[in-house]
């Protein structure tokens, strides 16, 4: 393997999730009469961050709601499923148990918040194996800017070159690319509609856990 450290993205890359949030988006919306607009996530001009996002729901449907509390709601929506049912994809366990047995340094850099990455990575315990965790709930640009990956790398105390991330949005692969990152996409069906793009961006596009062991040679 070619790279000092791997930071893995969360939703959608390391557990199975996406859909919970769309869940979350139609149920949120629905209580206040809205219905989900097509091009919800279409355009985020702060980044896709925990806090940035809902800041953005705050602005976009003009709710009353604090920034606070959207999170709040958001997080109340789905702690429980974090905290008990949420599950690794097929492969992320063996790939990071493998990885901290090596003492290869791994990092987290998810636009969710900490207090979910830490209850979804301990039910699948995982969670003592991240050197670095930088969360959505930071005061950081969220994806694409690259913040949350030069973070990972300056935690880690290693140049962005040497660090590989592992993606499944375009704005993820986009966040990677710009920090000056290797970047790995993992197939997730809730970003079908960008696979095209994500693969045109990416350096590689893998279908799954397997694949990307198979190309690190490990």
């Amino acid at each position: 393997m070619n790279y000092k450290a791997i930071i893995f993205d969360l939703d959608g890359t390391l557990i199975d999730s996406m859909r919970l949030w769309r869940e979350v988006d139609t149920e949120f919306l629905a209580k206040r009469g809205i219905e989900v607009p097509a091009d919800l996530f279409a355009h985020l001009p702060q980044g896709n961050s925990f806090i940035q996002t809902a800041k953005y729901f705050k602005d976009r449907f003009g709710l009353p709601d604090s920034v606070e509390s959207v999170m709040k709601e958001w997080t109340d929506m789905v702690f429980w499923h974090y905290a008990n049912s949420i599950k690794l994809k097929d492969g992320a366990l063996e790939l990071v148990n493998f990885l901290h047995d090596k003492q290869i340094p791994i990092g987290l850099g998810t636009s969710n918040s900490f207090e979910l990455a830490e209850k979804a990575l301990s039910f699948n315990g995982i969670w003592q194996c991240f050197s670095s965790v930088v969360t959505g709930d930071m005061h950081l640009m969220g994806k694409p800017f690259p913040d949350i990956y030069l973070k990972s790398a300056e935690n880690l105390k290693l140049e962005p070159i040497d660090c590989c991330v592992v993606e499944d949005t375009l704005s993820g692969i986009r966040a990677a690319k710009a920090a000056g990152m290797t970047a790995i996409a993992i197939f997730d069906e809730d970003s079908l509609p960008d696979h095209d793009q994500i693969k045109a961006e990416a350096d590689y596009f893998m279908a799954d856990y397997f694949e990307i062991r198979r190309l690190l040679n490990i």
